[in-house]
Order: C-alpha cells, then structure tokens, then sequence
C-alpha cells in the first residue's frame, strides 16, 4: 500500500471494496437513470417498458406518449390498443401494453393515482417485480435500494464486490456489504460501469478506472 492503494491480487475485502466505490463516485458524483421522466409515475411506466429493452428505445417510445399521456388517467383512457400504437418499436409491447393499463387502473383505484412507496405495493402492480420495485424505490424516493440487472451481475462477479450465482444473491450481497456511505448510489455507478466500460463481450479493461482492485482472471489491459 505504499502508493495509497490496497495491495493486487488478492480477494476484494472492505478496503478494495470502499476503493471501487470511491473512484465510481470519483467519475460519477451525481449517477442517475439514463431513463427521461419527470415524476414517479413516468419512471414506473419507463422501467415496466424497460424490461429487456434499451433506456435509448424506450426514451424514444415515451418522447412520443408522455406529451399526450402521462398520468394513470390519461394512459387508462388510451386503452391497451391506444397505448401500444406508442410503444410498438418496443420488446414484449403487447404484454407491457396489458401491464401498464392494469397498473394504471390499480394506481387510481387504490394508491389515490400514486405510485406506492414500499416494496409490497409496487411488486403488486403488474409488470413489477423485484427488480423494478427497487428501481422506483431508489432512483424516484430515494432509497438505498439495488436493483440488480445483467450489468450490475455481471459487474459484481468480475470485480468480486458481490458474488452470487443468482440476482437475489447478488443483491442481498451488496446490500450487506456495501459501505453505507454508497449504498444510495450503488446501484447507478454499477449499472453505469457495466453498461460503458465493463460490457458483457470485450470489457474496456484498459480505460477502467478500477481494474487495479478487479478480481476478473480474463482481464486484457493492452
């Protein structure tokens, strides 16, 4: 540790683990969502079409809709029909379509046309699940939740801040042994990481800012 950082080479312990998560907030003092909204609401909608679809396909889907719908209101009016003509460029559009105006009607019916703010609420409304429970959680009220997606798994692997075979695993992981100072922001400094530098099929290793405490045994630095 003579030059200020934790010695290579071996498992990632609290000391590596606070080094990540520090040089993260480093590049990235202020992370958020990639997702364009302006109220809970708009995020819920965004993350349900998000589901095996890309922020940038899904910003372009709701450019076109919020303007014309963007309450539970307004999206309910439009009907299933009316709402897919919006979101058709999308994965799974049909389901997500059915999803989203049964949610709206749940919204108006039972949360006064909010968004719920506990766990239990939101993974009730259809096309929310764990995943995206934690989205809202975190990303619209704040929480120091973790929404664990195939970037944040892979991200946790590789580096060794979190292993688990499972997404839950994985979470639950983070979530015990984050330091608390970065629990609030985890979730997007990983996404971010995973999405840009650390990708799935030729991880940028070379420009990684944290591939000094990196546990991944394929790293190529060239």
């Amino acid at each position: 540790m003579a030059d200020g950082r934790p010695d290579k080479g071996t498992a990632v312990n609290r000391e590596k683990r606070t080094a990540i998560f520090r040089t993260l907030r480093e590049r990235m003092p202020a992370p958020t969502t990639e997702l364009v909204y302006q109220d809970p609401f708009e995020l819920l909608v965004a993350v349900i079409l998000s589901a095996q679809a890309t922020d940038v396909s899904v910003n372009k889907a709701t450019a076109q809709l919020y303007p014309v719908a963007r309450t539970p209101e307004s999206i309910l009016e439009l009907g299933v029909d009316g709402l897919k003509r919006y979101i058709r460029t999308i994965g799974l559009f049909n389901n997500k379509a059915e999803n989203i105006i049964k949610t709206c009607r749940i919204l108006i019916d039972e949360h006064n046309s909010k968004v719920p703010r506990t766990r239990m609420e939101l993974e009730a409304l259809p096309g929310v699940g764990r995943k995206t429970a934690n989205v809202i959680l975190n990303t619209a009220f704040g929480e120091p939740t973790i929404a664990v997606d195939t970037h944040i798994f892979r991200v946790a692997n590789r580096t060794g801040i979190a292993k688990g075979k499972t997404p839950l695993e994985v979470e639950k992981r983070l979530l015990r042994l984050t330091p608390e100072e970065f629990k609030k922001n985890a979730h997007h400094w990983l996404i971010l990481h995973g999405r840009y530098v650390c990708k799935a099929k030729k991880p940028l290793c070379g420009e990684c800012p944290v591939v000094d405490w990196c546990e991944y045994t394929k790293k190529d630095i060239s």
